[in-house]
């Protein structure tokens, strides 16, 4: 998910609010399409996982909630409120999380902005610097959803593109067959037209599990669907942050979003609803 460089404060961190951009721009084609075995990495170890064993809310543990833009609405012109700890909106049942958007408002929450639809955005507590990360999760269907699998770094005073975002998974309802992989910099990035990124041919991909996964090395950043890679981007070597900042800590963000410039383009068929993004497993794997 593109952000924009305003900044909002969440726990002792700054970060962006999100948007998307122009859906008529592709992100830029070039050599940056693959097709190459996956998985675990050899010698990689577990450094943290969420398997979603227990009923109930998320492990507070694992996960925050990101809720700082709703008052006065998500960037992007996205339509939903994100809700902190509400069952109805994020919770584990049957081994998986469930991020379920609602056709509903919740005026009776302070910081409401107006929002007809509700949903969840959940960050990780947990950092890390290079990995391979693994998410096994169920797309939902439906005209104006807006699921995401992402990074960001976790620090303060973030800028946005300078200090990069790697987007693993993004899907709308509205290009239905077709998988997002995109990465932003400062020299690359929607504002410029120079985003780097493929898209995936993924037939009937909402409804169905596939497994969703990242290697990030200090080299490049590779990520791809049911154990293949298809997208790579490389560091260029320059010691440039404009083209990789990708030396920092990130966190994880999961979230489901409704409508927007992007996820909305052609808009909402809130009949559908309720939409669940289901996760099986979060898997985060490192060099010992």
């Amino acid at each position: 998910m593109l952000s924009f460089i305003k900044l909002i404060p969440l726990a002792g961190l700054v970060l962006p609010l999100v948007a998307l951009a122009d859906p008529s721009v592709k992100p830029a084609a070039d050599t940056l399409s693959i097709d190459e075995p996956g998985g675990v990495p050899q010698g990689y170890k577990l450094a943290w996982s969420d398997e979603f064993a227990s009923p109930g809310l998320p492990d507070a543990r694992l996960w925050r909630y990101d809720t700082q833009a709703n008052k006065h609405g998500w960037a992007n012109h996205e339509a939903q409120y994100y809700a902190d700890a509400r069952p109805e909106n994020s919770r584990v049942e049957d081994g998986h999380l469930v991020i379920e958007a609602r056709k509903e408002d919740l005026k009776d929450k302070a910081d409401w902005g107006g929002q007809p639809y509700s949903s969840a955005r959940l960050l990780s507590k947990t950092t890390y610097t290079y990995g391979y990360v693994e998410v096994r999760a169920q797309l939902p269907c439906g005209l104006g959803t807006w699921p995401a699998i992402w990074q960001l770094p976790a620090m303060e005073n973030m800028r946005w593109p300078d200090d990069g975002e790697i987007d693993i998974m993004e899907y709308v309802g509205w290009d239905k067959d077709v998988i997002y992989h995109t990465v932003h910099t400062g020299a690359y990035n929607h504002v410029k037209g120079t985003q780097k990124g493929i898209l995936k041919a993924m037939p009937a991909v909402c409804g169905e599990w596939h497994t969703y996964s990242l290697l990030w090395t200090p080299d490049a950043i590779k990520e791809g669907v049911d154990g293949r890679f298809f997208f790579e981007f490389r560091n260029d070597g320059k010691a440039d942050k404009a083209s990789w900042p990708f030396n920092r800590a990130h966190m994880l963000i999961l979230n489901l979003a409704v409508g927007g410039d992007f996820g909305g383009k052609t808009g909402v068929d809130d009949t559908t609803m309720p939409w669940q993004f289901k996760i099986d497993y979060v898997r985060v794997y490192q060099k010992p």
